[in-house]
């Protein structure tokens, strides 16, 4: 039995394979689309994988059987036909029926697999064309990119899998802004963090809250709020127990199809934030920027190409 890691990374394995046409409506097209959508755990992704590749087979499997073939508890199977919007797995098995038996009768079968790498850009591809629509209206980009601008200290805090958009966030906000504060650590560490911030005049934070979203980071805005401070949320849910405890949240599809989640729209949606903060106040902006490549130069920062 491989391990719950091995498992994910299996579920996820590349394969050869060339994209289906969407005209086609061949079986794992369709299969993908009802999969696509909804955010599936770990587990739940092999189950989905599993029935994408054997879906002649699978479709004929009873609750255990499935569950056995896929190595998951049966009320995982039950969950994931949930997830996946059914009543449950028998009215997932009548849907899985009858797709597979249009490709026993001649129909697109499984030489038309997707390349799962394809799959992914293309999820992610719909996840920009989705941040792109919420981008049509961008007062409320510009008015948090003014409040984040003003707060100084500005703290940024991003824990766990969110680092890297936290880092990231912060590295190019220090350009701008004259005192930005990066918390990466949790528990008493992200509380004196933020305590000392507010106690600096301090207004903002800006949270990274990625999947899975990690009780550290919950109990870190519920601090920041209990010490005065506003929360600016970046994260994947518009709803749930994080962006509940937000002032503002901007929710921001991520990539699910890899075995690790990807961060196309939380990316762009940062440098969207920060933008907004170089606009805020340009003069300060302009005179940062020149007075870091002034620095720069000086101590050969970069190579030249």
């Amino acid at each position: 039995m491989p391990s719950p890691q091995q498992a994910r990374a299996q579920a996820s394995a590349i394969t050869s394979g060339r994209t289906t046409p969407a005209a086609e409506a061949a079986p794992t097209s369709q299969l993908r689309e009802m999969f696509d959508g909804p955010r599936l755990s770990p587990g739940q992704r092999r189950i989905a994988q599993y029935l994408i590749e054997h879906i002649t087979e699978a479709a004929f499997l009873s609750i255990t059987e499935l569950a056995d073939r896929v190595g998951v508890s049966q009320p995982s199977v039950t969950r994931f036909a949930g997830a996946v919007g059914f009543s449950g797995y028998p009215a997932l098995r009548e849907r899985l029926q009858s797709i597979a038996l249009k490709t026993l009768a001649g129909g697109p079968g499984e030489a038309n697999r997707a390349n799962e790498l394809q799959a992914a850009v293309d999820a992610e591809i719909a996840n920009l064309e989705n941040l792109r629509r919420d981008f049509a209206d961008p007062d409320r980009v510009i008015h948090i990119g003014r409040e984040l601008s003003r707060s100084t200290p500005l703290t940024v805090l991003g824990l766990r899998i969110s680092e890297s958009l936290a880092e990231y966030f912060g590295y190019a906000a220090r350009r701008i802004h004259p005192d930005v504060r990066l918390v990466t650590r949790g528990g008493s560490v992200a509380y004196d963090a933020l305590l000392q911030s507010r106690e600096a005049g301090g207004s903002w934070v800006l949270a990274f809250a990625m999947p899975r979203h990690s009780h550290e980071t919950l109990q870190a805005v519920r601090v920041a709020h209990r010490a005065g401070l506003k929360v600016a949320l970046i994260t994947d849910l518009a709803l749930g127990p994080v962006a509940d405890e937000a002032d503002v949240t901007f929710a921001t599809g991520t990539g699910s199809r890899l075995v690790f989640d990807s961060y196309a729209a939380p990316g762009l949606m940062a440098a969207a934030l920060l933008q907004a903060m170089t606009d805020a106040d340009p003069e300060r902006t302009q005179a940062r920027l020149e007075k870091y490549e002034q620095v720069s130069d000086e101590h050969q920062f970069f190579v030249r190409d």
